[in-house]
């Protein structure tokens, strides 16, 4: 059967302009936003915060599905084979950009498989130290290790979490040598320090924090980019003299690759709006999240340069054996 060039391009033509009415109305129906993790994480507890807002914004409702595996990939994955019209989004968080280099195979490309929508919050890392050791500074600490190799050992909240990662992110660019002790969770890293059981604690601000202010603890350095605002005297690691050794643990939401673009402004627009209202601004700083409300070009633009820098620090001894883990920030 034959069918005409005219009626090809009439079908054509339709389907353009219902596609463009469907942006143009979007959202008509409920959204699901797929968080990676088991239920019970940070992501999770950012995802509900987040979906409720939206759902306001949009006025559509916004359904928080866990979708847990393989640190992260089996939900990734399943929202990257999702149609790509606006209405499965995927609540990412750092793994996103670990995983292809922590895992032999993942069920995403992250590059080819998502359009970033928005960043959403950040949380920086701190490396802290007990006070009987006469360390001040990062550099102090630096040229401690030096002295030691293979002597000192830090705390963090577990093998594959981002204060494990960005602790070796800072030994490889350092060229010191301490000793990873994992524990389950930011409260022990940091009971490990104070106890004396260790001499470094790569950990959470929100844990550290009360250390720091009662003199149980010294703040040598913060991972992210900025200055943490209720610790304004502790540098971040540019500040203390290395740079690249930048590791902020983050948190964003994206959709499958080929999304109408007018559907993403939609998505970005509602989304960054909610992430700089002074009051979500002021209740996630407290809760230990800078809330960023990033665009889709800088979301992007992370995804871009971190997936290179994890890969280059993945392959140290030290991080082999972390097939498995679960990476919910």
């Amino acid at each position: 059967m034959r069918i005409s060039f005219s009626i090809i391009a009439a079908l054509s033509l339709a389907a353009a302009f219902a596609s463009v009415a469907h942006a143009d109305d979007y959202p008509n129906h409920p959204i699901t936003l797929v968080v990676p993790f088991p239920a019970g994480g940070s992501t999770t507890v950012m995802a509900r915060n987040v979906a409720d807002k939206m759902s306001a914004a949009l006025g559509q409702p916004i359904v928080v599905e866990n979708r847990g595996g393989a640190g992260g990939s089996v939900g990734a994955g399943f929202v990257a084979r999702s149609r790509p019209d606006g209405y499965t989004l995927l609540m990412a968080a750092t793994g996103f950009v670990v995983n292809p280099s922590l895992y032999d195979k993942v069920q995403y490309d992250p590059l080819k498989d998502f359009d970033q929508v928005a960043e959403l919050t950040t949380f920086p890392v701190i490396y802290t130290v007990r006070p009987d050791m006469g360390v001040k500074t990062l550099q102090e600490l630096i040229a401690y290790a030096k002295a030691r190799p293979g002597v000192l050992n830090y705390s963090t909240p577990g093998a594959g979490t981002l204060p494990h990662l960005a602790a070796e992110l800072l030994k490889l660019n350092t060229h010191i040598d301490m000793v990873h002790v994992p524990y389950a969770g930011a409260a022990p890293a940091a009971q490990a320090l104070l106890s004396k059981t260790v001499e470094v604690a790569s950990t959470s601000i929100t844990v550290a924090k009360p250390q720091i202010e009662s003199a149980n603890m010294v703040g040598l350095a913060v991972s992210g980019a900025e200055r943490w605002p209720e610790l304004p005297d502790v540098p971040t690691v540019a500040e203390a003299g290395v740079p690249a050794a930048l590791a902020d643990t983050w948190q964003g939401i994206m959709v499958p690759a080929g999304a109408p673009k007018e559907t993403i402004d939609r998505l970005a627009a509602a989304l960054t709006e909610v992430m700089h209202r002074p009051d979500v601004r002021e209740r996630l700083l407290r809760a230990g999240f800078y809330s960023t409300g990033r665009g889709p070009a800088e979301f992007h633009k992370r995804i871009v340069d971190e997936l290179p820098k994890w890969k280059e620090v993945i392959p140290h001894p030290s991080l082999l054996p972390l097939t498995g883990v679960e990476m919910d920030s």
